[in-house]
């Protein structure tokens, strides 16, 4: 059990304050070189950054993101409040031999790094990762901010709400970010380790938490929310013997039909014009095309629906990914095992493919039919896309309850990121392309290519 005692808590976080701990600290210490390292899970050029440095926030780096071990006494002078003691109670350190000249070493028994956006920063709680566990990670591993954690975060609308979801907060980054703009917020769990994380997080960054324990939307059955978020455990994992399977991010259903079933039922736990944004992955025959896949999901809902494919990979590229992340290394007898039970399942479901997006839905406040949008968008894209995306919903939504005639009586005016490139060969009185480009966003173009001294002209999307 994590204790979360409050004096402990308010002693660290005042000290990791004190220490400077933030990620600007971080990036200044390490560099843009090790920093991007890091980011790829190498750790040695942030090693070689931080060594021997005694600098407050880089021990603090060197224990608590990077796994090194390091006097207690400096502990003590780093977190002169909470102390080498006040860490033990927390269960954040544990003892390590050898000894140095300065005496006993002590390292990490969780990660704990600062975490931010534009607004805020937090610390976060998590369980140490691959790089410093050094091995394949145990099933009950909580995940730590990573590359979906941020992708979800980045892309969520952020109105001011009365009440928000956080459906499988893992150690509770969505959550704190939903603790901006939220009057309540509940968060859900499977997993009783990450609830226990996602509490020490919260409290250290003094925010509140309804936190509950089940499965899905099981722990709010008959609640609904103005803004649902959730990095579900989207993976495609054999459900066979001798798999394991990582309470983070496998849900315990054959092929995508979790993330299928999320779809299909959160639309009853929305307010009107509440909006649910979810990470999914969706597997694909060969042939398939990804819109009808999903569009599969939407029937029946009533919600509008504004998907973005991201990324698709072959089933082969799939496979190593996710058995990477566990923590085992191709060339490995369990590597091998593991890569043929994946290839084995997706071959008997004839799946040849697997894509991964960004899934927005949003409950309609007024009886119409929902308007669908499925888009496949590969390039780079704003950062932070929330606001984009609220932007875009209230657009849609808009055309979705107007006619063709009140569209016509709307003074149109060009958006501020819209530019215009002429193409042409030199001398000739008209442009063969008109080229519009859009910078934010999804960052669209589209090409227009005038009919030359002629009444038509014919556009494109590219």
């Amino acid at each position: 059990m994590l204790p979360t005692d409050d004096g402990r808590i308010q002693d660290l976080r005042a000290d990791l304050a004190e220490a400077g701990y933030a990620v600007e600290t971080l990036a200044d210490l390490l560099g843009p070189a090790a920093g991007a390292a890091l980011h790829r899970d190498q750790p040695l050029p942030a090693r070689r950054a931080l060594a021997g440095r005694d600098e407050p926030a880089a021990v603090l780096a060197r224990v608590f993101v990077l796994g090194e071990g390091v006097p207690g006494a400096l502990l003590d002078v780093v977190l002169r409040r909470t102390g080498l003691d006040g860490l033990r109670d927390l269960g954040l350190v544990v003892g390590q031999d050898p000894a140095d000249d300065r005496g006993p070493l002590f390292r990490a028994a969780l990660d704990l790094r600062p975490y931010g956006d534009e607004r805020h920063t937090w610390w976060v709680l998590s369980d140490l990762p691959e790089t410093v566990v050094g091995g394949p990670l145990p099933t009950r591993h909580v995940l730590g901010v990573g590359g979906a954690s941020t992708t979800l975060a980045s892309w969520t609308p952020r109105p001011q709400v009365g009440r928000a979801l956080d459906l499988g907060t893992g150690c509770g980054v969505q959550a704190l970010h939903l603790s901006l703009h939220a009057g309540e917020v509940v968060a859900t769990d499977v997993s009783d380790r990450a609830l226990r994380m996602a509490r020490l997080t919260a409290a250290l960054n003094d925010v509140g938490l309804d936190l509950r324990h089940g499965s899905m939307l099981e722990p709010v059955a008959g609640e609904t929310f103005d803004l649902v978020v959730s990095n579900p455990p989207f993976v495609i994992t054999p459900r066979r013997e001798g798999v394991p399977l990582y309470e983070y991010r496998d849900g315990g259903r054959a092929g995508d039909g979790l993330v299928a079933e999320l779809v299909g039922r959160v639309g009853d736990h929305l307010r009107p014009g509440g909006v649910a944004q979810l990470l999914a992955n969706w597997e694909l025959a060969a042939g398939e095309d990804w819109a009808g896949h999903v569009t599969g999901w939407l029937e029946g809902t009533g919600l509008d629906a504004w998907v973005v494919q991201r990324e698709e990979q072959d089933v082969a590229e799939y496979a190593e990914t996710w058995i990477r992340d566990g923590g085992h290394r191709p060339g490995t007898e369990e590597f091998e095992e593991l890569y043929a039970a994946w290839l084995d399942d997706f071959a008997g479901r004839g799946v040849e493919r697997v894509g991964f997006g960004v899934v927005t839905l949003q409950r309609p406040r007024a009886g119409r039919a929902p308007w669908r949008d499925l888009v496949d968008v590969r390039h780079p894209v704003a950062a932070p896309m929330g606001p984009h995306v609220l932007a875009g919903l209230r657009a849609r939504t808009w055309l979705a309850e107007h006619d063709d005639e009140e569209l016509l009586n709307v003074a149109w005016q060009v958006a501020d990121d819209v530019t215009e490139e002429r193409i042409g060969r030199p001398g000739a009185p008209d442009p063969q392309v008109i080229q519009l480009r859009q910078g934010g966003g999804c960052a669209g173009r589209c090409a227009w290519a005038p009919s030359v001294r002629a009444s038509s002209a014919r556009a494109t999307a590219t």
